[in-house]
């Protein structure tokens, strides 16, 4: 760990003479990558740097035990230091797992609505509410892609960006079939239902990710219809690509122009073919996928909402909260953490 360590402090130490250079400061381009490659080192050098100082501190407090004045305070901060000690290299332990490189990336999200008829859609909707409050309160931007309506609320399919900071780092354990268990407005009886939808977490790829030749492209544009703006009906401003190779469709008609629709759906496109990309490289690796948090896979039953006993479960950790009214609201902060803490713990194990 320690060599790791010193070989990354080196690396920063370069980088940083490198931003000092004449020739560096008159080059925007090659600022921008210098900075951009030491900032994806920072953390595990200032880890490291205030390691180095307890480690300094520690010895000059245990070179004062035998001090005949200082000695009793010289022990006590050798206890404290030495606690501190053991918690910083646990910290630079999970500092220095392997990152997921599409970690720092934004997403896109599709949900819909699964098993449940109008009460499935409904909680399509609740569920957009609820990703839509907690990217509010981790300061992210929600831009809408493309959603169909239900005529009794919510949505058969809403897609939808995420921009900000390391977006997918916390979302990306929300793919999975979600399951809510309460009484439908519908119903006269008061009798528990259970409905389901299924939410699929993408990281946005970039051009330099996925290749598109234009000649594998079918391109269809129409008219737009629902919600959408004074001329949404006046245009054939939305746009339905096909991607012939794989089958893939993707459309949009939220933007008020076809050429902006066009762009959101490349976009779309283009992280529809790298998640693609990535699931078969994952299925490659085997047993890989085995010490991961979930398969990722939207069948696959990861979360019930249990509404008469205010109760969230997440099933791949066995984690519970009894505060379904805020995760509702958008503080998925608790259930976020606990994923995040049993992912680095099994990679940790793994190691």
């Amino acid at each position: 760990m320690i060599e790791r360590l010193r070989a990354i402090e080196e690396k920063y130490n370069e980088l940083q003479d490198e931003l000092m250079k004449p020739e560096t400061i008159s080059n925007v381009k090659r600022t921008l990558e210098i900075t951009k490659e030491q900032g994806m080192i920072k953390e595990p050098y200032e880890a490291y740097q205030e390691y180095k100082t307890i480690l300094t501190d520690l010895e000059e407090a245990e070179s004062l035990l035998k001090d005949p004045e200082l000695g009793e305070f010289a022990k006590e901060e050798v206890d404290r230091l030495k606690v501190e000690k053991e918690e910083m290299e646990s910290k630079l332990e999970i500092i220095l797992l392997p990152k997921d490189p599409n970690d720092g990336k934004n997403v896109i999200v599709e949900i819909r609505g699964a098993a449940g008829g109008d009460e499935a859609n409904i909680f399509a909707g609740d569920l957009y509410r609820m990703y839509t409050k907690y990217s509010e309160k981790e300061g992210w931007k929600i831009e809408v892609i493309s959603e169909e309506h239900s005529d009794n609320g919510g949505y058969p399919l809403i897609e939808f960006m995420v921009k900000g900071n390391n977006v997918y780092s916390k979302l990306k354990y929300e793919s999975g079939s979600h399951r809510v268990q309460r009484v439908p407005v519908t119903e006269t009886q008061g009798r528990v239902h259970t409905s389901t939808a299924t939410v699929l977490v993408m990281p946005e790829a970039e051009e330099v990710d996925v290749e598109i030749n234009q000649g594998d492209l079918r391109i269809d544009v129409y008219r737009s219809t629902g919600a959408g703006g004074q001329c949404v009906n006046t245009t054939d401003s939305a746009v339905r690509i096909t991607h012939l190779p794989t089958g893939i469709v993707v459309t949009c008609q939220n933007e008020r122009s076809q050429i902006q629709n066009k762009e959101k759906c490349m976009q779309m496109l283009r992280t529809r073919l790298y998640e693609a990309e990535l699931r078969k490289q994952e299925e490659e690796l085997g047993n890989e996928r085995r010490s991961k948090i979930g398969s990722g896979d939207r069948s696959e039953k990861i979360r019930t909402y249990n509404y008469p006993q205010n109760r969230v479960t997440d099933h791949r950790i066995g984690f519970t909260t009894k505060n379904l009214d805020r995760v509702m609201e958008g503080t998925l902060e608790e259930i976020i953490e606990a994923l995040i803490t049993e992912d680095q713990n099994r990679k940790l194990q793994g190691e």
